[in-house]
């Protein structure tokens, strides 16, 4: 199965951990860095086949700290581990970014928290930040902003984040690079008759009972941390992979459908797994009532709905809030998330994208619920009343 997954992922997340970056705590592994870089690009350019985005979530920064400081073992106060990771985050950036430019990419640093991911305005704006250097062929390069959070650093892992930003930008997979080569019925370091896993269920129970603690003294994720990710990461129908992060060519190999390493494979197709959320989603803040030329696009054509086709705004809600789309009737009609809160909606009622910025002073998004984050929840679709498009959006 890992041949059609993979090879036919557009939009892909890497994770690398913190043993691997750093060759062991030992300082940042430029050699292998740089290879990553350029299979990076590799997929990128499209090399040998299709184009694909890709997005970088590396650990190492509080180690390449560590390293930087002179600290031989990982320090358990909060305030020593945040100074380690402001150090080593200067060197983890400048190291990618070096090694990106020499393959003639762009990179860009992203710091994240898991309460970015949690906070719904937030979390937009990460999306559309993420999803805009994509667009621009640059490479992020995300890791947790361990300066300024404390439990995440005591509790969190970057397997977790890279789950969490697969979800973020509907990715179709995800790839974390470990010490392993995958997935073994028990740790093969300590049974001889540990049998490997090449291919499971994500979110099999069965599989954490499998996996044990902490792999290394560098790192705090071990592979019960890369199980849970996996997890995550097929809510949002995002298959992983698990491999060797020094296998040559792994993710080349990977893209060209080759069996590496172990695959949890989603149960739930991606569009149907976010669409399915938005459908089932209990908590509405509010709706937007729209005209009937808005309500054609949206129900017959699969389009976004722009501002100049709502009509009436209810509630009170913020940007990321799921909300309902209603016809003149009351009819529901789809649900989706706000690009924009209720006041603000309530200003940009029948007006064009090009009054944005003087009616807000700003302008986030041209559409007040993008076609990718609408779901049709009311009536079958029916032929296209003759009316005016007024809110046709892309």
């Amino acid at each position: 199965m890992v041949s059609s997954l993979l090879r036919d992922a557009r939009r892909i997340v890497v994770k690398v951990g913190s043993s691997l970056v750093t060759n062991e705590g030992r300082g940042l592994d430029e050699q292998a860095i740089g290879e990553w870089s350029r299979q990076l690009a590799a997929l990128v350019r499209g090399d040998g086949g299709q184009r694909r985005e890709v997005i970088m979530v590396s650990s190492g920064a509080i180690a390449e700290g560590m390293k930087r400081l002179g600290w031989s073992s990982r320090p358990s106060e909060i305030h020593e581990l945040q100074a380690a990771a402001a150090v080593g985050q200067m060197g983890l950036a400048q190291m990618y970014e070096t090694k990106l430019r020499e393959q003639g990419l762009g990179s860009a640093q992203v710091l994240l928290t898991h309460a970015d991911l949690a906070h719904r305005e937030r979390y937009l704006n990460a999306r559309s930040t993420l999803l805009a250097l994509l667009r621009l062929g640059v490479v992020p390069v995300i890791n947790e902003n361990d300066t300024v959070v404390t439990d995440e650093i005591k509790f969190g892992d970057n397997d977790t984040l890279g789950a969490l930003v697969a979800n973020l930008v509907e990715a179709d997979a995800l790839v974390i690079l470990t010490d392993q080569k995958g997935l073994y019925t028990a740790d093969p370091r300590r049974d001889p008759s540990a049998q490997f896993v090449h291919e499971a269920r994500a979110g099999d129970p069965a599989l954490e009972a499998m996996a044990g603690g902490a792999g290394s003294s560098i790192g705090r994720g071990g592979m019960f941390t890369k199980i849970i990710a996996a997890k995550r990461a097929a809510g949002s129908g995002a298959s992983t992979v698990i491999a060797w992060g020094r296998e040559p060519d792994v993710l080349m190999r990977l893209v060209q459908g080759e069996p590496i390493g172990t695959l949890l494979v989603a149960q739930t197709a991606k569009q149907q797994a976010r669409k399915q959320w938005m459908a089932d989603h209990l908590q509405l803040r509010g709706s937007v009532t729209v005209d009937a030329g808005a309500a054609a696009k949206v129900r017959d054509e699969g389009k976004s709905l722009l501002p100049i086709g709502m009509v009436a705004v209810e509630g009170d809600f913020s940007r990321g809030d799921v909300i309902a789309v209603r016809d003149a009737a009351g009819a529901e009609l789809a649900r989706g998330l706000a690009n924009y809160a209720s006041a603000e909606a309530r200003l940009l009622c029948r007006k064009p994208s090009s009054e944005f910025e003087r009616l807000l002073g700003y302008t986030a998004e041209a559409e007040m619920v993008h076609r990718d984050n609408l779901v049709l929840t009311g009536a079958t679709r029916r032929p296209a009343p003759s009316v005016a498009a007024t809110a046709a959006g892309g």
